[in-house]
């Protein structure tokens, strides 16, 4: 049975989005130009840089050479300004660039695409806007460590107490604590730099997936566009993804490490603890209830940055069961990554505000500090140095002090002479130098430890490093 023009069969199951039926189905899937747009200033760095190879080898005329180089600058300006007209059933942002160099420069445009493929072409273009992200990554991830750093070096002496199972554990300060983080960053940092070295090698030149009988000269191309050396198999050039997944990578942990800042913040900041304050920048209030202050921006990352993780995934899961060399599947690469990219830009740039903008509470710090027996091993080491316990000895009678102080509501500290003496006999006067906060991280001598000194010597360290 035939379907009347007025109709068509094939509208009726995909409904009025798709009105010319399963080619415009097909279009919809096939075209990228809607996301892969975002690559034109690499599209054309790469086409100016395949066009003057071409002419240095005798392949092109240094008159076409020219005219090309030219009309890719007037398409960069165009598109720049807002006035170039993206067009769908050009698939690409790659066919769009060259149909309106053409309709610019005229027939010289049909000889840039000598020597190369779209294959070739568009893993250039996305190492290229990868490689950029990377060196974005670095300086945003700098920035936010400078942040941490201000506040280490703000607090280098404030008590506050560490956790372990969000529950009290030793006494550290908030200079150490934030330190941590500046620590994090730097292995987030160093991840995108590894990957960037590595990603850091020009795919142009290998063509569809076998090189080119063409004389070029990838050497060339490698230098002017910034790579230390062309890639070495024309097979794994067009096919390797591994840039995108270890940028991925790097950017889950890095943004993993966020999430954790963020939930920090979204405790500190509560009612309960009351350790940090935030401003009204990364704060909203409630529709009902007056009194509320929540940290709306913390929240919000902790969630968004989940985006990325699940990116990572999708693109390892692209990847995994494709053969070589290019699939079609490669196209949903970018949508990802793109994603992605945004998302840690805007992570990373939040996260530097609230840092720089948080207010400590010192006070609060300082009285949790000292609450829930955070100081047990430092008695704990006390019997160990100074009447000789073993270890598990001096674990035992911590422990039972422990015991005796909870059934009074007191500290450790509250406790008299003869109360502590119940212990252990051999506990002297000089046992409350180690059982009061501010002593128990001043002890903290070791390389790495929470003692103040230690701190502001990495603060000074990391301040040298960040110059």
């Amino acid at each position: 049975m035939t379907a009347s023009p007025k109709t068509p069969a094939a509208n009726q199951m995909w409904g009025g989005r798709f009105a010319s039926g399963p080619d415009a189905i097909m279009q919809a899937i096939n075209a990228s130009i809607g996301f892969d747009q975002r690559l034109y200033a690499q599209d054309i760095a790469g086409s100016r840089a395949h066009a003057a190879m071409l002419a240095a080898t005798g392949i092109l005329s240094n008159k076409d050479a020219e005219a090309i180089g030219e009309g890719l600058l007037t398409v960069l300006s165009e598109i720049e300004a807002g006035k170039f007209p993206f067009r769908t059933e050009l698939e690409d942002i790659h066919m769009n660039v060259e149909a309106r160099l053409k309709e610019i420069i005229g027939e010289p445009a049909g000889r840039l695409h000598t020597a190369r493929s779209r294959n070739d072409q568009v893993a250039l273009d996305f190492r290229l806007w990868v490689r950029d992200q990377c060196d974005a990554a670095i300086t945003g991830i700098e920035a936010l460590m400078r942040a941490f750093l201000a506040q280490a070096e703000a607090g280098a002496d404030w008590v506050m107490p560490g956790f372990t199972h969000l529950q009290t554990a030793q006494p550290v300060t908030w200079g150490h604590h934030m330190l941590a983080y500046v620590e994090m960053l730097s292995r987030d940092r160093g991840r995108f730099a590894d990957a960037r070295k590595r990603m850091n090698e020009c795919p142009l030149g290998a063509a569809a997936l076998a090189g080119t009988s063409f004389p070029i000269d990838r050497q060339m191309t490698a230098t002017a566009l910034g790579f230390d050396r062309p890639t070495a198999n024309s097979l794994d050039s067009v096919s390797d993804r591994d840039f995108a997944l270890e940028f991925l990578a790097a950017a889950s942990i890095t943004a993993m490490h966020l999430s954790r800042f963020a939930e920090e913040l979204v405790i500190w900041s509560s009612a309960q603890f009351r350790f940090v304050r935030l401003s009204d920048k990364w704060t909203t209030g409630s529709s009902i209830m007056p009194q509320k202050k929540n940290p709306d921006a913390a929240e919000l990352l902790r969630a968004k940055l989940g985006r990325i993780l699940g990116a990572t995934v999708a693109l390892f899961t692209i990847m995994k069961g494709l053969p070589l060399t290019y699939s079609k599947d490669m196209q949903e690469d970018k949508e990802q990554v793109f994603d992605a990219a945004d998302t840690l830009m805007l992570g990373l740039a939040a996260m530097t505000g609230m840092v720089g903008d948080m207010t400590a509470n010192r006070e609060s710090l300082a009285a949790a500090a000292a609450a829930g027996f955070s100081t047990a091993t430092d008695l704990a080491d006390w019997l160990v140095r100074s009447l000789g316990l073993p270890f598990r000895e001096a674990h035992h009678v911590t422990g039972t002090l422990v015991a005796l102080a909870e059934t009074k509501a007191c500290d450790l500290s509250e406790l008299s002479l003869h109360e502590l003496q119940s212990g252990h006999p051999g506990i002297n006067q000089e046992v409350y130098a180690v059982l009061g906060v501010e002593n128990s991280v001043r002890s903290r001598i070791s390389h790495g430890g929470t003692a103040p000194d230690g701190v502001r010597a990495q603060a000074a360290r990391w301040r040298g490093i960040l110059k």
